[in-house]
């Protein structure tokens, strides 16, 4: 058997795979709060009481941070994690951790074409690298590299690089930003859950629109980030709309950004929990107009296959079939 997990900021999947007729079938699943827990190695004592963790050949879990040397300090939770604790805590030796962007892009060769949306109508399907990138509670980026006959993934910090304006509007985004992070503007500061809810907050307080009744009063129950969409998707509100088109350009622009610095010839891939959330918009051209905005090589990019994916569990079965790959 082989225990895989996703820990992310937000939520931490755990699940229990079986091998059957050349495939991994899964056995158990549960979601966990990761927020609510001060470990990993508590989240699997709770998994443990749902279904008993024996038997297991071999595990891998996907985190949320750089893994440094077989250990992680989790950027969005106070975590430390490492292989060697893991291998004590389960009396297990293949055990293995990926940066959740690694067992993203992993899980991403496991799924059949028909958990893909298509965004780019001009791709040319080729082999090569692909690239892989993802908002949620923050920006993931990593890449599979291509060595001619298979993939191997590569995870990167690339979401904490500087964010790069296309436009006098992003350019005046930027310097309002500078003023709530003077050290240093990332992509995650915009490309994230929490990003929504800054953009928002730029184009209100720069006066794009009036701010609707329903965000002028939110209850502490609320996840603004999550009323935003709701209200620009829902009520078509116009400053919603507005800084849901800038979410996808800004994320499109920085998804170009790393297809070159990859060479991602076989394609992009598009993962994390917002994208479907806000697919009516990221589909309506938003997106691809930030990924084609590359000058000379708009022509290149323009052939690349840009697929987001629909499955929430990518990563999950990333880790999965890492841990049946490799030992």
């Amino acid at each position: 058997m082989i225990l895989a997990g996703d820990i992310g900021g937000t939520k931490t999947n755990i699940g229990l795979y079986t091998w059957k007729e050349h495939a991994l079938e899964l056995h158990r699943k549960e979601q966990f709060s990761s927020r609510d827990y001060n470990s990993l190695e508590e989240i699997l004592t709770a998994f443990n009481q749902k279904v008993t963790l024996s038997h297991i050949d071999a595990a891998c879990f996907g985190i949320a941070g750089p893994v440094i040397e077989e250990s992680c300090t989790t950027t969005n939770l106070p975590w430390r994690v490492s292989t060697l604790d893991l291998q004590a805590y389960l009396g297990l030796q293949n055990v293995r951790l990926l940066n959740d962007l690694e067992a993203t892009a992993y899980g991403m060769l496991y799924l059949h074409d028909n958990a893909f949306i298509h965004l780019n109508p001009t791709a040319k399907k080729t082999k090569g690298n692909h690239a892989v990138i993802a908002a949620g509670t923050g920006l993931g980026e990593a890449m599979l590299y291509f060595n001619g006959h298979t993939y191997q993934p590569i995870g990167t910090e690339g979401g904490h690089s500087d964010f790069a304006p296309l436009s006098p509007q992003q350019d005046a985004l930027l310097q309002w930003l500078r003023h709530r992070y003077p050290e240093h503007v990332s992509y995650e500061r915009v490309l994230s859950g929490s990003g929504i809810y800054t953009i928002y907050q730029f184009l209100a307080q720069s006066g794009y629109a009036p701010e609707p009744a329903s965000m002028l009063h939110i209850t502490d129950d609320k996840d603004p980030n999550a009323m935003v969409s709701e209200c620009a998707l829902k009520e078509q509100d116009p400053l919603c709309i507005e800084t849901l088109r800038l979410f996808c350009q800004i994320y499109g622009a920085e998804a170009g950004n790393l297809a070159l610095k990859t060479m991602s010839l076989g394609g992009v891939y598009i993962g994390g929990g917002i994208a479907p959330k806000i697919l009516s918009v990221l589909a309506d051209g938003h997106f691809m107009k930030g990924f084609l905005s590359k000058g000379r090589f708009n022509k290149m990019l323009s052939q690349m296959e840009v697929k987001l994916s629909l499955n929430p569990e990518t990563a999950l079965l990333g880790a999965a079939n890492y841990a049946r790959d490799k030992f």
